[in-house]
């Protein structure tokens, strides 16, 4: 059986798109971990101010919202780490529809 120049391109875009999505799977792994740590981070900072400020004497119904103004940059990292995150696993879905369509067009033309 012969294969036609575009039969053959085909096939060499599906392990293009292979090798990404391989690729995207191993950074969304570490983006998890930057996400969990960026979280972890947050918490333990907010957990601390806000025990510093009640030592302080601060009035507790407004220690938390004092605590989480202070270390708004924190909040900051992990909201983007967690938007990145999301954005990355969007990214993967995309590139899986595109692996999807590409072996679909590489079935039809073995039809052929």
């Amino acid at each position: 059986m012969t294969y036609s120049p575009e039969h053959i391109e085909i096939a060499k875009e599906i392990m293009r798109v292979s090798k990404r999505l391989e690729k995207a799977s191993k950074e969304i792994f570490g983006m998890a971990d930057t996400k969990a740590e960026a979280e972890r981070e947050y918490r333990k900072a907010l957990a601390k101010r806000i025990m510093e400020l009640r030592a302080q004497g601060l009035p507790a119904t407004i220690c938390s919202d004092v605590a989480r103004g202070e270390v708004a940059d924190l909040k900051f990292n992990r909201d983007l780490s967690d938007g990145k995150f999301k954005a990355a696993i969007e990214s993967l879905g995309a590139i899986k529809v595109q692996a999807s369509m590409m072996q679909t067009i590489h079935k039809r033309y073995d039809n052929l």
